[in-house]
């Protein structure tokens, strides 16, 4: 034990140390020391693999295009809104392929929704990943093939309402473990994970489209992108500088790096030649890669944290502290 440690009271026979008054003390730990038993993570760290990050970013591609396929629709555009639409399909096409990857069986995924359970972020997230992926295809199939098209207007309008709620649940789960910079962060990781969903539907939405029809398509990947960026800093802010280190420092911390470039990059390209096709393309690969890379970072800085013992002692002391101070 360090010399510099210091004791507290305690009114509890267990503990050794008793002063004439009576009362017993415990031998305390520095605040700036943190140790564990035999110097091993406090928490375990998080068992997902590499499919997770990407899930988390097909499956925002995917919610957030379904809204702008729909709000395309309602203004006449159907060439951008048949394209947000196919980004809509393939997006929830992959997400449940990477899901159960890393599930490793598929009657795990069947299993899942065998039950529906509410408090649950990932039964919730199951089932609006299903019914998602049907409603968005059966409106694809109501637009190319044009057969039953108030049955596919139906099916669009359904996918547009589940598109939110899979971009953003996501956030919801992980925000839902022990590890501290995910539950820390869990008022601002939503609007995080909803803005970069925005800024890659509005990036591949405006890759697809002719440039004349893509204007939506580009006001909503610039202004996604700047919301991605400023709602990362608010994050960061928020959770002050000691939780903030993992995103900013090792493999997250590159990933954070390269994420701000790309995307702001991309939105600058996108702002002053979005018109021109090769521009627009080469705009929205930017913001998509950024936006990829932003969950990675996210994905990473959590693993970090959980590594470190300090980063979930330290603010459950804060906590302890608040309260002592409060009493």
């Amino acid at each position: 034990m360090s010399e510099n440690a210091h004791y507290r009271p305690v009114h509890s026979a267990t503990q050794q140390g008793a002063e004439p008054d009576g009362r017993s003390w415990v031998r305390e730990a520095p605040e700036e020391e943190v140790r564990s038993y035999y110097g091993r993570p406090v928490i375990k760290e998080p068992t997902w693999t590499w499919e997770i990050p990407w899930y988390f970013f097909f499956g925002g591609l995917a919610g957030a295009s379904s809204v702008l396929s729909l709000s395309a629709r309602a203004t006449g555009n159907d060439a951008l809104a048949r394209r947000a639409l196919l980004v809509s399909l393939g997006g929830a096409t992959v997400s449940p392929v990477l899901l159960i990857m890393d599930l490793g069986r598929p009657e795990r995924f069947y299993n899942m929704l065998r039950v529906i359970k509410p408090t649950s972020p990932m039964s919730l997230g199951t089932w609006v990943l299903s019914a998602f992926g049907t409603s968005t295809g059966a409106a694809v199939a109501g637009d190319l093939l044009g057969a039953f098209p108030r049955l596919g207007r139906l099916a669009e309008v359904l996918s547009a309402l589940l598109g939110p709620a899979l971009s953003t649940y996501t956030a919801v789960l992980i925000t839902d473990t022990s590890v501290p910079v995910w539950h820390e962060a869990r008022r601002d990781l939503p609007l995080v994970f909803a803005a970069s969903s925005a800024a890659s539907a509005g990036a591949a939405a405006a890759m697809l489209t002719s440039a004349r029809d893509a204007a939506p398509a580009r006001r909503l990947a610039v202004g996604g992108a700047l919301a991605e960026l400023g709602t990362t800093e608010l994050m960061k802010r928020r959770l002050g500088s000691f939780l903030a280190e993992p995103y900013e420092k090792g493999e997250a911390g590159r990933f954070e790096k390269l994420s701000k470039v790309c995307t702001g990059a991309g939105a600058a390209l996108m702002t002053l030649f979005g018109r021109r096709r090769a521009s627009a393309a080469a705009g929205g690969a930017l913001i998509l890669a950024g936006s990829a890379l932003a969950r990675w970072s996210i994905f990473r800085a959590g693993f970090q944290s959980a590594r470190d013992p300090k980063y979930t002692v330290m603010p459950q002391r804060e906590r302890l502290t608040d309260r002592r101070a409060n009493a």
